[in-house]
């Protein structure tokens, strides 16, 4: 009986050492191979399919991406959870990109004083590069204070040639006015939901060779360069930016990929559509935002009631041959911004004239917010063969058209009543209009069969009937979109004006509403990115960028009716269940040694 007693001991002992090894070789398996299963439903801890796409593919960048990240050394828990955020992205960007990204996390608080000025004053670069965050804290007791360096410096070689910047992850602090860490968290819930397209767009601005040109075309009344400077500084990363004038010349549009016609306000010349229609038929990418009709806005204020006035800009003519139809009406949509009436009973009414478009579920505009579109042309398909045709932006199921050049008048949206119906059926998604659209494919030539043959047929004019590769053409009925409001003051000494955008961002948000502390939010700016982006080809950081995540907050009354459901289940159940463990361990261990008395 004790040789068979000794034979199960040696037995269990041995299943013991078994299992230990078992579980410290899984261990050291899993701290090798890195393996993430995201059970959110929003998906948030997964990469994009465009940054996979972009990481994968050995064209973007060959060479190495070194990442150096100063968030490391003794730190509060909330950031020691954003710096492990970090981490497990770059691990992902690692795997993924064939260890072609390289990264080390660093501690700036390392080494003697001297040392760790020196490292601030590079980190620092005069206000250029990563600003510093300032903490306080509770800890043990004490308020505790500590400077973060919330960013991360990038490096790129590519022939010799080193390529050096960086990106700040959280915004920083100003000097001697620290915020406590309870401020700090809704900064660290924002800037973990965005780590991904924060560093991928880093990396995308970094490993660059050649930056595509897209040209802002001028001549016609377009918008300046003071009304597009905030537009043109989130292309500008990404992007070679230049103005047009096409000066009759065949050659202005030779070095240009992209061509932007925002706004145009007079009538283009034969030559000037000859010279965009060959562009078109070159394959390059032509970004049209226009309205057909004019009208005086001080007017409608002043009197209450004004015409509109045909532009004729002969444009609508050449994209039509496209397969985009421009209308000569205006959209009208109940899912409206308000306009101030500073005179009337009612001095905030809804202004059916400026549409907040609704997003479709295409690339550009998925979970983009409304887009502000302010007298805004409808827009049809013309049928074709050879060009693929897709509807961007739409007004609501309670909207309706107006008739050619209508008469525009402040009475209408108060003429409606409180429950406004624009049209028979408000509820029916066949009302929606379409807003903004985009053509892609081989187009015919506007000029086909309307150009003398002698210089259509002749070799030097290289004159193109149908396009040679594929292109794109993007239609937005509302050309004032992209325009943010600007100041300008004189400058004394010389005598000339200077320019500035309004730090108010009025592609963003309402500010009408937004100085009465009601939010309104509009998609202009993202819009505008994810439409260049798509038309250019750089289609990486899109499925970023209109990735949705939903921060679900605390349901404070249901958590104040379950406090002590909620205190007895967290404290009690595990109490239970060690008991429960310990009786059945228990009952394990009677039965056997007593049968083995037996």
């Amino acid at each position: 009986m004790d040789k068979k007693v000794s034979v199960k001991g040696f037995f269990n002992a041995g299943f013991l050492l078994i299992f230990i090894a078992a579980l410290v070789l899984i261990n050291i398996i899993a701290s090798l191979v890195y393996r993430q299963i995201d059970m959110t439903d929003d998906q948030r801890y997964t990469l994009s399919n465009g940054t996979k796409e972009f990481l994968k593919d050995t064209s973007k960048f060959s060479s190495r991406v070194s990442i150096k990240i100063y968030l490391e050394g003794n730190l509060p828990a909330e950031i020691k959870l954003f710096r492990n955020a970090i981490e497990d992205k770059l691990i992902a960007f690692k795997n993924i990109s064939d260890d072609r990204i390289e990264y080390l996390f660093i501690n700036p608080n390392n080494g003697s004083k001297n040392e760790k000025n020196a490292l601030f004053q590079s980190l620092y670069k005069d206000g250029e590069g990563i600003q510093p965050l300032e903490v306080s804290y509770l800890k043990d007791g004490a308020q505790t204070q500590i400077m973060l360096w919330p960013g991360a410096e990038i490096s790129y070689s590519v022939n010799g040639i080193i390529k050096e910047t960086s990106i700040q992850l959280i915004p920083g602090t100003k000097p001697g006015k620290p915020t406590n860490l309870e401020d700090v968290n809704s900064l660290l819930e924002n800037a973990i939901n965005n780590l991904e397209y924060n560093l991928l767009s880093v990396i995308r601005t970094i490993t660059q060779s050649t930056k595509p040109r897209i040209a802002f075309l001028q001549g016609h009344g377009e918008l300046n360069y003071n009304q597009t400077t905030r537009v043109r500084s989130l292309i500008a990363p990404y992007y070679s930016l230049t103005e047009v004038r096409l000066n009759d010349s065949l050659a202005s549009l030779n070095d240009v990929d992209g061509l932007i016609i925002a706004d145009p306000q007079y009538p283009f010349t034969n030559k000037d559509l000859y010279i965009i229609d060959q562009f078109v038929m070159r394959g390059k990418k032509l970004m049209c935002f226009m309205n057909t009709l004019h009208l005086e806005e001080d007017t409608l204020m002043t009197r209450g009631i004004t015409h509109t006035i045909r532009k004729n800009l002969k444009l609508e003519n050449m994209l039509f041959d496209y397969g985009l139809k421009l209308n000569e009406n205006f959209v009208v949509d109940v899912n409206c911004a308000p306009k101030v009436l500073e005179y009337a009973e009612q001095s905030l009414v809804p202004w059916f004239y400026h549409i907040l478009a609704k997003p479709g579920s295409h690339p550009i505009t998925r979970n983009v917010d409304p887009v502000s579109l302010a007298y805004v042309n409808e827009i049809q398909f013309v049928p074709s063969e050879n060009a693929k045709s897709t509807v961007l932006l739409t007004s609501s199921t309670n909207s309706n058209k107006t008739g050619l050049a209508p008469l525009i008048s402040l009475e209408m949206p108060l003429s409606y009543g409180r429950n406004p119906q624009l049209i028979e059926n408000p509820s029916q998604e066949k009302n929606q209009l379409c807003l903004a659209a985009m053509v892609e494919g081989k187009f015919s030539s506007h000029f086909q069969n309307r150009i003398d043959t002698d210089f259509s047929e002749n070799k030097e004019s290289k004159y193109l009937s149908q396009s040679k590769k594929e292109g794109k053409v993007l239609l937005v009925g509302n050309g004032s979109f992209i325009a943010n409001e600007y100041d300008s003051m004189k400058n004394e000494e010389t005598g000339q004006f200077m320019y500035r955008q309004n730090p108010f961002n009025n592609l963003k948000f309402n500010k009408v509403l937004a100085e009465k502390g009601i939010p309104m939010y509009y998609g202009n700016q993202d819009f505008f990115q994810n439409l260049v982006d798509y038309m250019m080809g750089e289609t990486s950081v899109l499925d970023i960028r209109s990735k949705q995540i939903e921060i679900k907050n605390i349901n404070k009354e249901k958590l104040s009716t379950m406090a002590d459901t909620l205190k007895i289940i967290n404290v009690g159940l595990p109490i239970i269940l060690i008991l429960l463990l310990g009786f059945i361990w228990n009952y394990y261990r009677t039965k056997r040694y007593a049968s083995t008395k037996l």
